[in-house]
């Protein structure tokens, strides 16, 4: 039986961004299906090797600076003749990809793994959902926005984990990693979980603004601040604010430990387990992965209604809530030359401290059932073979839609 060849442009599937881990996720079900054989070019600012890896031999990826350019499509079209090409992350890193999208037609079609993190709706971007033949949106917002414009051609697909890599641990097990990973002494703490790049748009400082609110009322309401913010980042990334100058600022040093090194998905289920809970209120977020693995995990979520988080933190189906959503309190239109508009959505550190408190005094039995009945939401919502059979289905329609076209030809008489 012959397989459908697809080429991959997006993050390193082997590496451990967001983007590159859903993708292997992606690859690794559909190879399952025995019909797909994927080619990818790996895209990160520098590897370590730049030796093509066969992970199998339906799954070679070539590791590439960047996202690759013109005269390296052109290449890998004219040897492989996939059919077709896929492609995953922010538009402008493929402007030279959708501006030979009448060579590529020649070939095969083009399908993208889009988001897209707020309203307006992008009307800039029409040029490039124009010259795409399948639009898969991993956010519900993406997909209310783009349907509006391209209605026949746009899914939603969410993203999801796979069930055994993010699951809950027996409660003796999870004490024991409590007392290894953070300290005997921390074992009654109340445990709140960071897991994000240090950047600017996921708010790092405001986090730990808000962690210092919520101490303070721990400490006028209840008497103590057993409580511990674990932040899974490089608190010195260049990107972001020097996050050990900003625990200093606020006296929270006993309260906020960092964890800033790499692990693989074994130690990020532990890391999950141990926590009371997830917290993000980035200003501009697609989808938020750390909080889909804590659900799945069996705990609740403190998230802001932004983008990708709003679906997660808020059951669509009754409107009950993962744990705490947060209001977006205040917009902000910003834009580039690129992006020309887009809104920032924002909540107060005030009221994160306070939404934090709300899912304390909870009490642990209230959050378990709060966070198991998270775990059942994403069971059923961001199903994970079903999110690879709706893959399976539309990459074959636009495979077989694309083949049954009426090709013009001209003919010199």
């Amino acid at each position: 039986m012959k397989k459908h060849k697809v080429l991959v442009l997006s993050d390193h599937a082997l590496s451990t961004s967001g983007v590159g881990t859903q993708t292997r996720h992606l690859i690794n079900g559909l190879l399952e299906k025995g019909t797909w054989s994927f080619r990818q070019f790996g895209a990160a600012m520098k590897h370590a090797s730049y030796e093509t890896i066969m992970v199998n031999p339906d799954f070679i990826i070539k590791p590439i600076d960047g996202f690759g350019d013109r005269n390296l499509l052109r290449m890998t079209l004219a040897t492989e003749k996939p059919d077709l090409i896929l492609i995953f992350t922010d538009p402008r890193f493929f402007i030279w990809l959708f501006e030979m999208e009448d060579e590529i037609h020649q070939v095969c079609p083009i399908v993208w793994w889009h988001v897209w993190d707020n309203r307006p709706a992008p009307v800039f971007n029409g040029p490039m959902y124009e010259a795409t033949d399948l639009i898969n949106c991993h956010s519900y917002m993406t997909y209310e926005i783009v349907k509006e414009m391209f209605p026949e051609k746009t899914n939603f697909i969410p993203h999801t984990l796979p069930p055994t890599i993010f699951y809950p641990l027996p409660d003796q097990t999870v004490r024991n990693y409590k007392s290894q990973l953070i300290g005997h002494n921390r074992l009654d703490h109340f445990v709140g979980f960071w897991v994000n790049r240090n950047a600017r748009r996921k708010r790092p400082s405001d986090v730990i603004w808000a962690w210092k609110i919520f101490l303070d009322r721990l400490q006028e309401n209840h008497g103590h601040k057993k409580a511990t913010l674990l932040m899974h980042t490089d608190p010195h990334d260049q990107e972001g604010p020097n996050l050990v100058d900003v625990v200093k600022l606020f006296g929270v040093e006993d309260n906020v430990i960092f964890s800033s090194d790499r692990v693989d998905f074994d130690k990020m289920n532990i890391l999950h387990n141990i926590s009371d809970f997830c917290i993000n209120i980035s200003h501009a977020e697609g989808f938020g992965l750390s909080t889909l693995e804590a659900m799945q995990c069996g705990k609740p979520i403190v998230a802001v209604k932004t983008g990708g988080l709003t679906r997660q933190v808020v059951d669509h189906r009754n409107g009950s809530e993962n744990g705490i959503a947060l209001p977006v309190e205040f917009k902000s239109l910003v834009g580039s030359q690129m992006v020309p508009y887009i809104f920032e959505d924002y909540v107060s550190a005030e009221t994160t401290g306070n939404g934090i408190m709300k899912l304390y005094e909870m009490g642990p039995e209230e959050r378990k059932k709060v966070g198991m009945r998270a775990r059942s939401y994403v069971m059923s919502e961001f199903n994970h073979q079903k999110m690879i059979d709706e893959w399976d289905r539309t990459l074959n329609d636009v495979i077989r839609n694309w083949k049954n076209k009426k090709r013009w030809s001209v003919t010199t008489l």
